[in-house]
């Protein structure tokens, strides 16, 4: 069964800086693009960042030049550096990922989330 886990969220202060990890792990043929969402309080989830197999990221206008998505494919981990954090950037970080189980079977999967609280 394929499973994305996460990690690396906290609290931290303003103007501070994380690293988000997401893993997957299971038996499959072949992970595509991966992505971060994150979800405010009483607000819609929305797309943070997102990153193609062979690296080729896109951002939110948002957390543009404040935040990194990279990938590791022989680890099948997606990253998130996120710096000069601000209060609005609080919010449970999920990630996800485009996976093949087999070559003509794609199915999108989801982490179960990691929180993030900015402190101001």
């Amino acid at each position: 069964q394929v499973q994305l886990v996460e990690s690396g969220g906290g609290l931290v202060q303003a103007g501070g800086s994380l690293r988000l990890s997401c893993a997957a792990s299971g038996i499959f043929f072949r992970i595509n693009a991966m992505g971060w969402y994150r979800q405010a309080p009483g607000k819609q989830r929305e797309l943070v960042a997102t990153i193609s197999s062979d690296g080729n990221p896109n951002y939110a206008e948002s957390v543009k030049g404040r935040f990194a998505i990279s990938r590791d494919n022989a680890k099948n981990t997606v990253y998130l550096q996120v710096s000069s954090l601000k209060p609005e950037d609080t919010a449970v970080y999920y990630c996800n990922a485009d996976i093949q189980a087999r070559i003509l079977q794609h199915q999108t999967y989801w982490g179960q989330g990691t929180q993030v609280t900015v402190s101001s």
